[in-house]
Order: structure tokens, then sequence, then C-alpha cells
């Protein structure tokens, strides 16, 4: 994450936390961004642990964040499990998908792997 020296503020929106990334960082996380508004046009943005998240129907869906050397998406571990061939060339633990800052995710994969969270929360929410 962030270091303290390097956040200037709390951020109280998603805007204002982009506002402070780095310009590189910022340009591939308003991709990740726009990817994930056109898949779920209806989810909300929030801040939640600091970080931009959108959640759908209540519920958390994704997050991402920029970190002095990367950017990371949150989209949860089974989306990460379900498309775990896909992913082999980025750096992954349980629920985090880690990525050069120079380097976006695919569109492509993103839209799986949204696709694959909206799957398992709507799954939860029969349970």
């Amino acid at each position: 994450m962030r270091t303290k020296a390097e956040v200037k503020s709390v951020p109280t929106s998603v805007d204002n936390y982009l506002a402070e990334v780095p310009l590189e960082a910022r340009a591939t996380l308003e991709k990740l961004r726009q990817t994930i508004k056109a898949v779920v046009p209806r989810a909300v943005e929030v801040i939640s642990y600091q970080i931009p998240t959108f959640k759908l129907d209540g519920r958390m869906l994704v997050s991402y964040a920029a970190f002095k050397d990367h950017c990371s998406f949150f989209p949860g571990a089974a989306p990460i499990k379900a498309h775990e061939d896909e992913l082999k060339s980025y750096q992954t633990s349980k629920g985090t998908i880690r990525f050069p800052t120079s380097k976006p995710l695919p569109a492509t994969l993103v839209r799986k792997l949204v696709k694959t969270r909206i799957k398992e929360n709507e799954a939860r929410a029969k349970k």
C-alpha cells in the first residue's frame, strides 16, 4: 500500500484517491475502472479500507489500488482460482492480482474476473 508519506490525506472518493496516485498508475487504474464500469454499470463506487471498491447490491464486488512499484486488483479468491490458467503470468495471492503500473490487466481478463465475482455473490445471496 502507499506509505504514510505518500498519502496526503485519507481519500473520501474514488476521484480523490486517483488524484493522489502517480500519473502512470492513475492511467492504469482508470482503464481498470472503466472496464469494470462497462461490465457492471449499476455498481456503486466507494472507498473501502482506503481503496477504490465497487459494490453491487450492497455487497463488495472488486477493489483496486496503486502501490509503490505495482498496482493490484482484488476480485476475491474464487475468480482467481477459476481463471488461474489466464493469470499464470501475474503474481497472485488468495484474492489479489499484482501487475506492473506500466502494463494494465487486459480488459477481456478483467471482464471475466468481474463476471465470475458477480456469479459468486449471486450464489451466496441465494443461500
